[in-house]
């Protein structure tokens, strides 16, 4: 609905030479962790790791429940695209974001794509992952992507949790979303990513994009 290119967003980005690999890969849009979670760094980090990035290529900050304030440091400093909200941010948080909102959600088997309406006009995005509880995300488990039902069509969703080289294109395939976010599934090991890994995600999207065109 929105396009009919897959946008690719690499996350839990830990170095800068992976960043830029990323980007060599064909990468739309890189992520850094801001949150409690192994893959987590620091707004210091995170600015070596963005220090390289070319302006076309949107950095997001990945938060979960983090303070306002927190927020709005970590967007100025490191000039964030988007915040990627992964926790319990209730609609009236979105809106007042410094930034453009990418709202995850957790799909559940019984998930109702209606639920989340209350983010309606306060999100640019929604970004669907697998929900696995006490887990805010980056599990590296897929979701039944049947569960997620006809996908909204009030944002542009994006699908994320325990996508690989060999599983996006089914992704794709099954859903058709704006975009796709990998992060385990393209590493060697944590916090590293692998760069054949990278381009052969890139390269499984683009393959899938063509079979999916009109």
């Amino acid at each position: 609905m929105f396009n009919d290119r897959t946008r690719v967003k690499v996350c839990g980005l830990a170095s800068a030479r992976d960043a830029a690999e990323a980007v060599r890969a064909g990468a739309d849009a890189l992520g850094v962790i801001l949150a409690e979670s192994p893959r987590q760094v620091t707004i210091d980090e995170a600015e070596a790791i963005f220090a390289e990035v070319p302006p076309f290529v949107a950095r997001v900050g990945v938060f979960v429940d983090a303070p306002a304030a927190y927020v709005e440091e970590a967007a100025a400093r490191l000039n964030l695209a988007a915040v990627q909200f992964h926790g319990c941010e209730s609609p009236e948080a979105c809106a007042a974001a410094p930034a453009p909102v990418i709202k995850a959600v957790r799909v559940k088997p019984d998930f109702d794509a209606a639920d989340v309406d209350a983010y309606r006009g306060t999100v640019a995005a929604l970004l669907f992952d697998t929900y696995v509880e006490g887990v805010a995300g980056g599990t590296g488990r897929t979701f039944p992507w049947e569960a997620a039902g006809p996908l909204p069509d009030w944002a542009p969703v994006i699908v994320a949790g325990g996508l690989n080289p060999v599983n996006v294109g089914a992704a794709i395939s099954a859903l058709h979303p704006f975009g796709v976010d990998v992060s385990s599934g393209v590493e060697e090991r944590l916090r590293h990513k692998d760069r054949f890994k990278l381009h052969a995600f890139v390269a499984a999207v683009r393959a899938a994009d063509e079979e999916v065109s009109p």
